[in-house]
């Protein structure tokens, strides 16, 4: 049995993998979670785990094609009570 995921097995990727794959520190992926506004994620044994296609997704919320374009949505900085 091959240890690379086919199509139909999930990944999952715990913290540091998941922030190095959306390009953020450790830190800030764990606030976006604490403050609700990041990517979803799954709780495995008490250990917080992420899967590519649910990183992809919420990175693709900000995608925008110029500064003046709207966008699908927009992924804000990490800061207390904002949303």
């Amino acid at each position: 049995m091959s240890d690379v995921p086919t199509k139909t097995e999930k990944r999952y990727l715990r913290v540091p993998e998941a922030a190095a794959h959306l390009g953020l520190s450790f830190h800030t992926l764990a606030k976006h979670r604490c403050y609700g506004t990041g990517p979803r994620y799954h709780k495995l044994g008490g250990r917080i785990a992420y899967t590519v296609e649910d990183l992809d997704a919420w990175a693709a919320t900000g995608l925008q094609t110029s500064t003046s374009d709207p966008g699908a949505g927009h992924i804000r900085p990490v800061h207390r009570g904002r949303r």
